[in-house]
């Protein structure tokens, strides 16, 4: 069986460079794909309020499936790679960023991050995926009938389920 690969992208600042938090996403995209990792299907962009509300700009969000041989750790590595080019620093939790790529689901893996050679590895399904509208409305876009791999909770459930301050809608 095939493993579908998720991978959230979310930006809320902009740059002289790269330009709006939407176009710094599309670069990301062809980032990957420069690395070898297909793009095979691709969420709308989100307009998102920040987690936790804060009076930092709104993010720009989406979801991506993707196709890799890569094993998880190194897909990890690959993302964190690409939001460092982009100029992400990781000062502070949930601040603004240029480009954050997130890891969110890999096939039906789960993983507690000890299982890399390292014990560094990724924690699979992302641990905060379920408290996030910003990653599962646009999961759905591209997969509605997901379910977590962990609880067997269906997508539609998990959205029902979010909390009621998060806001999140479709971009024009």
């Amino acid at each position: 069986m095939t493993k579908v690969i998720f991978i959230a992208l979310g930006s809320n600042l902009s740059s002289d460079v790269l330009g709006s938090p939407k176009d710094i996403c599309e670069a990301a995209l062809r980032a990957l794909e420069d690395r070898g990792i297909s793009v095979t299907s691709r969420s709308r962009w989100f307009r998102t309020a920040p987690v936790p509300v804060s009076d930092q700009p709104w993010f720009v969000n989406g979801v991506v499936a993707v196709g890799t041989d890569l094993p998880p750790a190194d897909l990890l590595s690959i993302l964190h790679e690409i939001e460092a080019e982009f100029g992400r620093t990781r000062k502070i939790r949930n601040e603004a960023r240029l480009l954050d790529l997130d890891l969110i689901a890999y096939g039906d893996l789960v993983t507690d991050g000890r299982n890399a050679d390292d014990g560094t590895g990724p924690i699979l399904p992302h641990p905060r995926m379920r408290e996030r509208a910003f990653v599962l409305l646009p999961l759905a876009d591209i997969a509605p009938n997901w379910r977590h791999p962990q609880t067997g909770e269906a997508i539609a459930d998990l959205i029902d389920g979010l909390p009621a301050d998060q806001r999140a809608e479709p971009r024009p």
